[in-house]
């Protein structure tokens, strides 16, 4: 029997109206395989997925490999500077062509040498002049829609999905002093086999509601009656955020409550007061402090498991500090307790999620972007429902 009832979808619409009314989702939507699987036709499939960052592969020829909504992808760069992203599954018989990173000319299988040029299209192809009908034009490696967006690779597995960069035009002027696409990143870390829903992670992540709650002490700086919810949500915009408050400038998530890192030289002194915590689902969740900014890639595994990739984004000024590597460790290291809380209580969200007992709960004015998320969520849910279509109305103003 299927959980895909009109019953069901109706009852979204509960999720959907003003803060002060609304619920949340029905747990059905994340513990069942067969809501994920859902999700991974209509909104992994069709919606603009986070890959990585382009300054990972600065020269021609540079590449490396990743996972995105569960298929194993190239991310190349190829020789006309161009950003491609393309399927790493070989056209001949399945083999995954490289699991790596480097830089090269082509893309070798392993098992039968076909090769593959930068851009996915077959080069060679021993031994097949027999084959009859055999062209290899018709097997290159399959192509997804990229979009470059403040310096983040976004793929689109629908090659007619409209253009991401117009859908965040609500948060840009938040980040234009931040010059993401000249930032830094040191590197990434990947947190895998994490036992929650993808869509757990992204509500704790924008969740303003538990910020010195939860993180009572080491965010006292950054509390919860701070957090605002800019410019009202519409439906086509595909970022839901929130700034939060300082109680004093250049605030800093580490042991100190203060900016470890050169602060970005652009920011206002408004900006210096505040972060910021957006979500671009399904995939992104990203905010920004004075002397940096922060993603977490979200790649959901099953119902209940996700990997999550982790960055950091600094002015270059940062880099030069004689003292980059120390602080980059403080900085971290202050990151680090915020993630092994907030992995305690989304661990217990998730558990708690499968109890007979579980309500679907009301939000705090600090969970407003939450209600902004399930409006984004049941729009293409209702678009996609198995069997019939069914209109969701929201009240949301």
């Amino acid at each position: 029997m299927t959980i895909f009832t009109p019953d069901l979808l109706a009852s979204m619409s509960e999720s959907t109206q003003d803060v002060a009314r609304a619920k949340t989702l029905p747990t059905e939507c994340y513990t069942t395989q067969e809501f994920l699987d859902f999700e991974r036709r209509t909104l992994f499939s069709h919606e603009w997925l986070c890959v990585g960052r382009a300054s990972t592969i600065p020269d021609n020829g540079d590449y490396f490999t990743t996972v995105v909504n569960d298929e194993q992808v190239i991310v190349a760069r190829g020789k006309d500077s161009q950003v491609r992203v393309f399927s790493s599954i070989c056209q001949h018989r399945g083999m995954q062509i490289c699991d790596d990173k480097g830089n090269c000319g082509t893309f070798t299988c392993p098992y039968h040498h076909w090769s593959y040029g930068l851009d996915g299209r077959l080069l060679g192809a021993p031994a097949m002049e027999r084959t009859e009908g055999f062209e290899k034009k018709d097997y290159g490696l399959p192509n997804l829609k990229v979009e470059l967006w403040q310096g983040f690779i976004m793929v689109n597995f629908d090659r007619d999905a409209a253009p991401f960069a117009p859908t965040m035009s609500r948060y840009e002027p938040f980040l234009a002093n931040y010059d993401l696409e000249n930032t830094v990143c040191p590197g990434t870390f990947t947190l895998t086999d994490l036992p929650w829903n993808w869509k757990v992670m992204m509500e704790n992540f924008n969740d303003g509601y538990h910020a010195n709650r939860l993180h009572h002490t080491i965010q006292d700086f950054c509390p919860s009656n701070l957090a605002a919810f800019p410019v009202p949500w519409d439906d086509a915009s595909n970022v839901m955020f929130r700034t939060n408050g300082y109680t004093h400038i250049d605030g800093g998530f580490n042991a100190t409550t203060k900016a470890l890192m050169p602060v970005f030289p652009k920011l206002t002194e408004e900006e210096r007061w505040r972060s910021t915590f957006a979500l671009m689902p399904p995939s992104l969740c990203f905010g920004t402090a004075p002397d940096q900014a922060f993603f977490f890639i979200v790649r959901p595994k099953t119902p209940d498991t996700i990997d999550v990739e982790i960055g950091y984004l600094f002015h270059p000024s940062a880099l030069e500090h004689p003292m980059f590597e120390h602080l980059f460790q403080m900085s971290d290291a202050g990151v680090q307790v915020f993630v092994k809380q907030d992995q305690d209580a989304t661990t217990k969200v998730q558990r708690g999620m499968k109890s007979r007992f579980a309500a679907r709960g009301r939000y705090s004015w600090q969970e407003e972007s939450h209600v902004q998320f399930n409006r984004w969520l049941v729009q293409r849910y209702a678009s996609h429902w198995p069997g019939r279509r069914v209109q969701v109305v929201s009240e949301a103003g």
